[in-house]
Order: C-alpha cells, then structure tokens, then sequence
C-alpha cells in the first residue's frame, strides 16, 4: 500500500514543478502537431496528394517536402493555402505502373521533431498508414494493408495522443491526489478507462456527433472541478470526489472519451481495419495512462526514501496550480466558440 505522508509530500513538489511547468506551457494543452500526408488513388496510375505542413506563425512553415519516386510527376499544380497555422496543399500525381512497392520520402524531417503521419486511400478501399520520425522519414507504399503494421502505428498514436495531452494528464492527476493509491485508485482508473472507452468508440464508429469545442472546454472544467473538490477536501469538506471519485471519473470519463475521439477523427481509421486500429489506439491511451501514473507513483517511492518534509501551506499548491491552468483552458475555449 502507498504511504499517504509520501503522497501528501510528493503533492508539494509535483505542485512546485506544475507552477514553473504547465503555467509555461497552456499553449500546447492537448495539441498534436505531426505533419499530415494524405495520397487517395483515383486510377491504376493516378493520385490525388493533400499535404499539410504545420506552421510557424506569421505565414511560415516547417521546411518539410514530399518527394515522390521517379516513376511519378504532378499531373496538376500544388494549390496551396494557409488555415489554422499550417499549409496545406493539394495536387494530383500520375505513377507510372502505380505506387506499390515505391519509397516516398520526407525531405527535411529528419532536422526536424516532427512526425509525419501517412494515410494511403487505395483504389479498392483500403488503406495504409504509417508514422513517420525524425529516424524514419521514408517509407514503402504496400499494395495491400497488414494488420499488424496497423496495431503497431494506432498503439503509437494512442500513448503519443495521451502523453502530449496535458489537459488529461491533469485530470488523471487530479484523481491520484484524491485517492491517494490504493484500491481506491484502482477503481478510479478503471471506472475512467471503460467510460472514456465507451464514447470513443461511440464516435469513431459514427454513432455520436458532438462538437469538438464545448467538449474541450468541459474537459478543461473537469479539471477545475476536480482540484475544488482537492481544496475541498484539505479544508475538511469532502465532496463527491473524496467519497466516490470512481463515479466523477466514470462521468467525466465520457466526455474525455469525446477528447479522445477527435484526435483518432483527425488521423482516420484504416478501410478494412477499422476495429483493429480503434482497439489498439484505445490500448496506446490507457497504456499512456499507466505510464504516467507509474511514473507518479515511482516518484512516491523516491519521496518514502528520501524523507522529504516540506511546509503545510505547499499542499494548496498543487490543487491551485492545476485548477488554475484548468480555468484557463476553460476561458480560451470558451472564447474560441
């Protein structure tokens, strides 16, 4: 069992680090930013290329080309146009004897730290997608899909999705301040994984259809609830997240399951492999999950050896940090509507 005193002086130092660390970086709350190359086959030979390049600001982008193998030249010019701080562009390629087999390349990716993710529309409705890095910034067009190549790059771009996704690192926080480990934190974390599941599933699949703005904005206010019901709890108040904290994140869960829909719709499901990508993006999310909780809990070890006693007054700290970026969140996405 977890010692409480390490939590509660663990919660101190996570607070001082959360003040210089989250405040600095509200910008980049739940914000993926991978390069995006789309080639949708429209003939044995023909192809219609959409490449977005994130931005720099002020109308510059990263320097990021796609080169095509030799076989293939534009059939019509790149059409090109700035939104949302990135470049996208358009064109249509015509591949002498097709694509399959061919290695298109990333030009620039490798100086970069971006990602590139790769979705290939066949002509028949499959489709191939892959990650490229930094170190792989090549790949082969496949004639047809393999599945495990499929798990392996959905696994990625859940725990990608989770990890850079501050806004649910700070909510899960949140509920590990709360629950203080135990099997009470198991139950917490299992009751936010089957809910947030449950929508994500619900979306991808086309069953649900909720506007991505107001579900990031309660998102944000889930945050501050929780680091209420914190404060709450250290004035001697408990709330609903003290005495049942399973049942705040299964409800919650749900709408951070509608988070984690919109990143997956961004990205898209392959044809052919529709559950395989949806059961392996959700298992790169909760393995996400756990890795950071691990790494919580690993720092609790390090706290129960080191001793480490700091003032009664830093406890607020961490409750107040997160609440305060949370409801700063909040007044930006509302903004934003």
């Amino acid at each position: 069992m977890i010692n409480r005193f390490a939590i509660r002086n663990l919660t101190r130092i996570i607070g001082v680090g959360l003040t210089l660390v989250f405040m600095g970086s509200t910008i980049f709350a739940h914000e993926v930013r991978p390069a995006y190359l789309q080639l949708h086959q429209t003939g044995a030979e023909t192809y219609d290329v959409l490449w977005k390049v994130p931005g720099r600001g002020d109308n510059m982008r990263l320097s990021l080309y796609v080169e095509m193998p030799e076989n293939c030249s534009n059939a019509s010019e790149p059409r090109g146009v700035f939104d949302n701080n990135a470049l996208i562009e358009e064109w249509s390629i015509r591949c002498v004897g097709g694509l399959a087999g061919r290695t298109i390349v990333i030009e620039g990716l490798a100086a970069t730290m971006t990602d590139v993710l790769v979705r290939q529309e066949r002509l028949e409705g499959t489709t191939q997608v892959v990650r490229l890095t930094p170190t792989m910034p090549s790949f082969v067009v496949e004639a047809s899909p393999r599945a495990i190549e499929v798990a392996r790059t959905y696994t990625v771009l859940g725990i990608e999705h989770i990890l850079t996704g501050i806004d649910h690192l700070l909510f899960v926080l949140g509920l590990l301040i709360i629950t203080q480990g135990g099997w009470k934190l198991v139950k917490t974390v299992t009751a936010f994984t089957v809910s947030h599941s449950f929508t994500l599933t619900a979306v991808t699949l086309g069953f649900v259809n909720v506007p991505t703005k107001p579900v990031e904005a309660i998102i944000a206010l889930s945050i501050v609830f929780v680091a209420t019901e914190i404060v709450q709890r250290k004035r001697g108040r408990e709330g609903l997240a003290v005495r049942a904290p399973w049942v705040v994140a299964f409800a919650f869960g749900l709408i951070h399951g509608l988070g984690f829909a919109g990143g997956l719709s961004d990205i898209g499901l392959p044809a052919g492999h529709i559950p395989t990508a949806l059961l392996f993006f959700s298992l790169g999310v909760e393995t996400g999950h756990f890795l950071f909780i691990g790494a919580v809990l690993s720092l609790v070890a390090i706290v129960r050896r080191a001793n480490v006693v700091l003032p009664a007054w830093a406890e607020y700290i961490p409750p107040y940090a997160i609440g305060s970026v949370a409801m700063f969140w909040v007044i930006q996405r509302v903004a934003a509507f």
